[in-house]
């Protein structure tokens, strides 16, 4: 509502090429993140997400005269089945530990930034600025709040 997305086939090669940093270094701070709590998928694994992301939206776009809802909305869809893909192999379950299962939040993660260098490829700097934030603000919260505030019960098995 009121912002326009300004991803056009005549965008000039320097706006494209702070498009695609702008898309990696966001990637790269919610992945540090991941780094420093230990995770296996750190800065350079978003950083590449997020590049990757907005590449996949970008090229289409420089590729073809006239960019349709409906080449963007392939684009984007394809984006994030693929970063899916991608989440489930940070997803495991650790038989030794009462199959408890791990990397949900890595997996959440990866899917999030994929969707920041969506709206970074986009042009929405407002709103990509906002969604790194707000990761970001999960990532660090919601931990804090789990360790608080434990489950009342053991999960089913």
């Amino acid at each position: 509502m009121g912002q326009e997305l300004h991803l056009l086939p005549s965008a000039s090669e320097p706006a494209l090429l702070a498009r695609l940093l702008s898309a990696a270094l966001a990637g790269g701070l919610i992945g540090w993140n991941r780094y420093r709590a230990g995770k296996p998928a750190g800065a350079g694994t978003h950083a590449l997400v997020a590049l990757g992301a907005a590449l996949f939206v970008i090229v289409p776009a420089q590729l073809s005269l006239h960019l349709t809802g409906d080449a963007l909305s392939r684009a984007i869809q394809g984006v994030a089945a693929g970063v899916g893909f991608l989440g489930a192999g940070e997803i495991f379950r650790d038989p030794g530990a009462g199959s408890r299962v791990h990397g949900l939040t890595s997996a959440a993660a990866l899917w999030a930034t994929a969707a920041v260098g969506i709206i970074v490829a986009c042009g929405s700097w407002v709103t990509a600025l906002a969604a790194v934030v707000l990761v970001l603000a999960v990532l660090l919260i919601a931990p804090r709040l789990e360790g608080r505030y434990p489950p009342r019960h053991e999960p089913p098995r």
